[in-house]
């Protein structure tokens, strides 16, 4: 071999040596990103919290130009983000997708980088669609369900050639997977704990914290409060008649339209079968009548649709204003003696 051929040679060993070190300097770059991303993701209490720090933490370490979360719709997970994407933020930083169009961008689970932004052009927000050139989806799965992607965009076209490798995004996309996994199921729990399923409303157990709150803050500020026994008119009737699936749209009617019909501040729980609390902030007595009589003439206008047609629900409504000195049990037994004692007298109050 000449002395020119070794030179040359030598050059392009250096060549290949400066691009294995420059590349394993970007590696361990991205490496590090990533542990940071996943640090502070790991400490998030709540999906809402967890998916609002990774995506902004994303995008700027990054230095994307836009990140967004796609849902699949229909969720395959039904209670994935239940009530959990209402705030704004959330729901300009997600969309939804066809789970057919998710499945055919990841059919082996895997992500897509690409740089023919018409390809994807109908899943792209369109607030991101004028300085997108190329794009990266990276899937998302919980319990073995391909559920979303996380969509990342930049101006530049060549930032996600389709034959770059995705060894970091993959790592990413477990990782996030596994951390929203435990904040949902953590919040599935607790709501399960506290809101009724059937209904949808806070149960009993919420019921009493939220009383013992009002009657704390009564005593020390002195804001008066009162709470409503209510509970629905001939029920075992109606589930006699029409059976218990009907039984149970009736429950969920009543609750939603309770929920519809009282202020921000006032608070609707499932006591037990057809009854149901109701606590008004800061009402008195009077205040608490009047209330009373809003909700059962609004049943008593207004049937619940049922097979084509409507069915008459009525409801009978006890109160009791809080003095401060009476226990969360004796304020219930109160109102719950007056509603018993209209129902009995075939009072409308």
């Amino acid at each position: 071999m000449s002395e020119y051929s070794m030179s040359e040679s030598k050059v392009e060993l250096e060549r290949q040596l400066a691009n294995v070190i420059e590349n394993s300097r970007a590696n361990a770059d991205i490496a590090q990103k990533l542990f940071d991303i996943e640090t502070q993701i790991l400490s998030c209490k709540t999906s809402q919290e967890l998916l609002h720090q990774l995506l902004t933490s994303i995008k700027d370490k990054f230095n994307l130009t836009g990140i967004c979360l796609l849902l699949a719709e229909p969720t395959p997970i039904s209670y994935l983000l239940s009530g959990n994407m209402q705030s704004s933020w959330h729901q300009e930083n997600s969309r939804n997708i066809a789970i057919e169009t998710l499945q055919k961008l990841h059919p082996e689970r895997k992500p897509f980088l690409t740089d023919n932004i018409e390809s994807i052009k109908t899943i792209l927000p369109k607030n991101l669609i004028k300085y997108t050139k190329s794009a990266a989806l990276t899937p998302l799965v919980i319990e073995d369900k391909l559920f979303g992607s996380l969509l990342f965009t930049d101006s530049n076209k060549n930032r996600f050639q389709p034959d770059l490798g995705t060894v970091h995004l993959e790592q990413l996309a477990v990782k996030v997977s596994l951390c929203l996994s435990n904040a949902l199921i953590r919040e599935q729990l607790e709501y399960m704990a506290h809101y009724d399923r059937l209904t949808g409303v806070a149960n009993r157990r919420l019921m009493e914290s939220s009383i013992n709150e009002e009657l704390i803050r009564q005593r020390r500020y002195n804001v008066p409060f009162s709470v409503l026994f209510i509970d629905c008119n001939k029920f075992k009737q109606i589930n006699d008649t029409y059976g218990h699936d009907c039984g149970d749209k009736v429950l969920t009617y009543v609750a939603t339209q309770l929920q519809e019909l009282i202020r921000e501040n006032d608070k609707c729980f499932r006591y037990a079968g057809d009854e149901f609390v109701i606590t008004l902030a800061s009402q008195n007595y009077q205040e608490a009548l009047l209330a009373c009589k809003r909700l059962t003439n609004f049943f008593q206008n207004n049937p619940m649709p049922y097979q084509n047609s409507h069915l008459p629900i009525t409801i009978s409504c006890g109160a009791a204003a809080s003095d401060g000195k009476k226990t969360m049990e004796e304020l219930l037994k109160q109102a719950d003696e007056q509603l018993y004692m209209h129902k009995k007298a075939g009072i409308v109050i």
